[in-house]
């Protein structure tokens, strides 16, 4: 079975250390590891400050809180994205205004130049799936406006831009440790920023937040665990399937995303401090960091030359400075290549098959109308995400290949 979302990291090694971690209670919630990961985060990109959080949406709900922002401010954020970003504009008080993207995935800077209002305080700018956004562009736009730029690089730890690191371009930059991005300690977020008056801010507000609860802690950490045992049995008579069913509705396993969240609503389990057991896990993944992006971008290259010759797709560009968290093409019906390559025992993701992802997303409350954003539209109708993630073999990678040929041979 070659999956791009079950617990795609997840090594052996993070398995032992998770089921080491949950017979250890006494380490989940302080430790030093909290501060061991805060240090790794500056070190790498040299910058002053660094401030974890239990999720990314909690370190972007930081950020956005310590502007101060009111209502009727505005944040300027793409159309093409996970309603996490949305939704910690919108805890503010402020309101989310949407831009379309361009052919990168990530927002359009001749749009994001037609948004911007006497009201506009930040733009968050998203590097999807790890392939950077025009900064230079984006930048030129910016240049001489009093408006905070913000990164969003959960998809992007280790990318860069011209030589310069992601999340180094802004007043600040958020990343995700969550189930399925670049690292994982299954949630978990982070926070950087040289700016002196903002981290007093934001670390004032981490240290009056309480730590997850113990069961939600204990949640995270069986995680790895449990796909170690269900990603086994995923085509045998459905049984991991109906596993993996059984243990989010006993909630023994979570959801990345809580319904609440679909509808435009804060669940009151954000924000939180980051617990020192995900730190652990997270820095157990930090050591494998330069490995697994190194693969990443191998099977990304393999992709874009094996399929470069097939008219029916549209493939993203090729750049080494991008890590291709996932491989996302253009077809048209993708659903159909879903389903013929899940019987060839490969499952492909759907992230942003629907313009604000999840699907079922309640548009009206967070005030989206898809058809004002055309280009994100159309790209969310034609998505499909190709794995590229560490438990791939380069002989997976290839018979990915033959499955999409085979289909496209087989269609067009």
């Amino acid at each position: 079975m070659i999956a791009i979302s079950l617990s795609p990291n997840s090594q052996k090694d993070d398995v032992f250390l998770a089921l080491t971690i949950l017979v250890s209670p006494w380490r989940w919630f302080r430790g030093s590891a909290i501060k061991a990961i805060e240090d790794w985060f500056k070190r790498y990109f040299a910058t002053q400050f660094a401030i974890a959080f239990d999720s990314g949406r909690s370190g972007e709900f930081a950020i956005l809180s310590a502007l101060n922002l009111h209502e009727g401010d505005e944040v300027i954020i793409q159309a093409f994205t996970c309603v996490a970003v949305p939704n910690s504009v919108l805890w503010t008080g402020a309101k989310a205004i949407y831009a379309d993207i361009d052919e990168t995935g990530n927002l359009d800077p001749k749009d994001l130049e037609k948004k911007i209002t006497k009201k506009t305080k930040a733009v968050i700018i998203q590097h999807t799936f790890g392939i950077a956004a025009n900064m230079d562009a984006i930048q030129k736009v910016l240049k001489g406006k009093k408006i905070i730029l913000i990164e969003d690089c959960a998809h992007a730890l280790g990318a860069s831009y011209k030589g310069k690191k992601l999340g180094t371009f802004g007043e600040f930059a958020f990343f995700s440790f969550g189930r399925d991005k670049v690292i994982s300690s299954v949630f978990g977020g982070m926070v950087i920023t040289n700016s002196k008056k903002y981290a007093k801010l934001i670390r004032s507000y981490q240290r009056n937040l309480s730590f997850p609860s113990f069961f939600w802690i204990c949640s995270q950490l069986l995680h790895p665990i449990a796909f170690a045992c269900i990603l086994p049995l995923y085509n045998v008579a459905s049984l991991g399937k109906i596993l993996l069913i059984i243990l989010q509705r006993l909630r023994i396993l979570g959801f990345p995303v809580d319904p609440m969240e679909k509808e435009g609503k804060r669940p009151f389990y954000y924000p939180r401090k980051l617990a020192n057991a995900q730190a652990m896990l997270a820095l157990h993944q930090l050591q494998k960091l330069s490995r697994f992006n190194i693969q990443r971008k191998e099977i990304a290259a393999l992709y874009a030359k094996e399929l470069a010759s097939l008219s029916a797709i549209t493939l993203p560009k090729f750049r080494e400075e991008n890590i291709f968290l996932r491989y996302n093409l253009q077809i048209e019906n993708p659903s159909s290549l879903y389903f013929f390559a899940k019987k060839k025992q490969i499952l492909l993701g759907r992230w942003y098959g629907a313009i604000i992802d999840p699907k079922g997303v309640n548009y009206a409350r967070i005030g989206f109308v898809p058809q004002n954003y055309p280009k994100a539209q159309a790209m969310a109708e034609k998505s499909l995400n190709l794995p590229t993630h560490p438990r791939m073999s380069m002989q997976d990678a290839r018979k990915v290949v033959e499955v999409v040929k085979e289909y496209i041979s087989k269609k067009y």
